[in-house]
C-alpha cells in the first residue's frame, strides 16, 4: 500500500473540506485499496466572507505553508476558492506560485493546486464551455466568482447566491437542499452544473442526486479539487457516487486521451 499526504491551506473557520476531502478518499479505497491517504491542516484566520477578510486571509499563505512543510507532504492545496477569485483574473496561479516558493525554500518539491484553479479545471475535464453554479456568497461575491470564471473562456450561464457571509454558517447549510435549489437555475444553455461553488458549502450527498435530476455533469469545488490532488498525483481519478468527473467511465476516457492532450495553464 502506498500512503499519500495531502497538506490542505484552509480559512480558520473551515468546518467541510476537513471533512469532504478525507470521506471522497476513504471512499476511494473502495476500488483502488492500494493507496492510502493522509492529512494535514494548516489554517489562515477567517470568519467573515468579506472582500476585506478574503484579502486579510490571503496575507497569511506564506506563514500557513511554512507550518506544513516539514511533513514532507505529496501534494499541498489551498481550499478556500472565493479568497482567491475574489482578488482578480487569474490569482490563483500567483497564489500557487507564492506555495510553491516557500516549500522550495524549506527543500520542498510537492505539486501545488488550488480550489480555484481546480474548478476551473473540472469544467474543462468535463468539457464543459458554459455552466451554472451556486453559491453561499453575496452577490457581489458570486459576480467576482462568475467574471473569474468566464476570464477562462467558460461561460456562467446563470448564478444562484444565497448570501450567507457568515463562514460558520456556509458550513451549517443543509447539502439536501442542494437537490432542489438547483431547479431555480437556468440551464437550458449550460453543459455542467457547479453544485457549490465553494469548498466550505456541503455538496457531496447532492452532487450525483443533482446531475441524475438534471441530466448534466455536476461537480463542485470540493469534487474538483479531489480530482486535482488525484490528477497531480498521477493516480486514478476514479472515486465513486461523487458525479461524472470523479466516475471510472470519465477515469478511463482520461487515461486513454492522456497522450494528446496538451497541458492547459490555469
Amino acid at each position: 500500500m502506498s500512503t499519500h499526504r495531502i497538506g490542505m491551506l484552509v480559512p480558520s473557520s473551515n468546518l467541510t473540506m476537513e471533512t469532504e476531502l478525507p470521506r471522497m478518499m476513504s471512499t476511494r479505497t473502495t476500488v483502488h485499496p492500494e493507496d492510502d491517504f493522509t492529512f494535514h491542516t494548516s489554517r489562515m484566520r477567517m470568519k467573515s466572507v468579506t472582500p476585506e477578510e478574503l484579502k486579510a486571509m490571503n496575507a497569511q499563505t506564506a506563514r500557513a505553508t511554512s507550518e506544513l512543510a516539514d511533513a514532507n507532504l505529496d501534494v499541498v492545496a489551498t481550499a478556500c476558492l472565493v479568497a482567491i477569485m475574489a482578488q482578480g483574473p487569474k490569482y490563483h496561479l500567483e497564489a500557487e506560485q507564492e506555495i510553491r516558493e516557500t516549500l522550495q525554500e524549506y527543500n520542498q518539491q510537492a505539486p501545488v493546486v488550488s480550489s480555484a484553479g481546480a474548478l476551473i479545471k473540472g469544467a474543462r475535464a468535463l468539457g464543459a464551455s458554459r455552466i451554472a453554479i451556486m453559491t453561499p456568497y453575496m452577490k457581489p461575491l458570486t459576480k467576482l466568482v462568475a467574471d473569474y470564471i468566464e476570464d477562462f473562456g467558460i461561460e456562467v450561464v446563470d448564478a444562484l447566491s444565497f448570501e450567507v457571509a457568515d463562514n460558520l454558517e456556509v458550513a451549517r447549510l443543509d447539502p439536501t437542499d442542494l437537490e432542489r435549489k438547483w431547479k431555480q437555475l437556468n440551464t437550458a444553455n449550460a453543459d455542467a452544473i457547479v453544485v457549490s461553488a465553494c469548498v466550505q458549502m456541503p455538496s457531496l450527498s447532492a452532487v450525483s442526486k443533482v446531475e441524475a435530476a438534471s441530466g448534466l455533469p455536476a461537480f463542485s469545488a470540493s469534487t474538483a479539487t479531489a480530482y486535482e490532488i488525484l490528477s497531480s498525483l498521477g493516480l486514478s481519478t476514479n472515486i465513486p457516487g461523487f458525479g461524472h468527473l470523479l466516475s471510472d467511465e470519465h477515469a478511463k476516457q482520461k487515461s486513454a486521451e492522456r497522450p494528446s492532450v496538451a497541458t492547459l495553464a490555469c
